[in-house]
């Protein structure tokens, strides 16, 4: 029963993401370029959702290597629609950070983590040198802005990296873990960080840059 449960899951969040390839503009366009865009073998590539596409991480860190494929609203299954131009360039290093939009669909923590685990064994079979981090999934803050899709979800986070960090030690990739970095004491993230309850400050990035900074040395 648990995995006629777990099929119908997946079935969902392939469809989300079809759906949200087909009907987002802005999805398309950025998936359709990203394409285009060449990735070398001496290439950092961040991928994820809007966190990540909010960021320009060539220029706080200052390398021209990385490559930012990040797009707003993105679930994980997304990702995986979109590798292939990335394993085809074979990067160096490649770090993943997706989930949130997942938990807004409904999707459970195991879910994530299977079909995350799914998008890293297809790196590494496909680009076996390249290097990948699996960043943890950050907090969100309901009182900043309240997210309705995300209203009592925050333990879903807090699971989902639990098991992410066992999907990293399995699959013998670097683990991140950036989300104590960005909680308050009250599990949510950091007032000072967000001015709507989910994306990143300035300030937010800094943090985020500081703490991967060592790994893209």
């Amino acid at each position: 029963m648990r995995k006629l449960a777990t099929l119908a899951v997946v079935a969902l969040i392939c469809l989300t993401a079809a759906a949200q390839a087909n009907q987002d503009p802005y999805y398309a366009r950025r998936a359709t370029l990203f394409e285009q865009l060449p990735i070398g073998k001496k290439d950092i590539v961040m991928l994820g959702n809007s966190l990540t596409d909010g960021c320009e991480f060539n220029e706080l860190l200052g390398n021209r290597h990385i490559k930012n494929r990040g797009i707003v609203g993105d679930i994980v299954q997304g990702l995986i629609d979109r590798i292939d131009p990335i394993i085809k360039g074979q990067p160096k290093k490649l770090f993943i950070m997706s989930g949130v939009n997942d938990i807004s669909h409904g999707v459970d923590a195991d879910s994530i983590a299977r079909v995350t685990e799914r998008l890293i064994v297809m790196v590494k079979q496909g680009s076996p040198r390249t290097k990948i981090y699996l960043q943890s999934l950050l907090p969100f803050n309901n009182d900043v802005r309240e997210w309705k899709l995300l209203v009592g979800r925050e333990h879903v986070v807090v699971e989902a990296n639990a098991l992410l960090e066992q999907v990293a030690r399995r699959q013998g990739v670097t683990w991140i873990n950036l989300y104590p970095l960005f909680v308050d004491d009250q599990g949510r993230l950091r007032a000072d960080l967000t001015n709507d309850g989910l994306h990143l400050m300035g300030e937010g990035y800094l943090i985020w840059r500081d703490a991967i900074r060592p790994y893209i040395k």
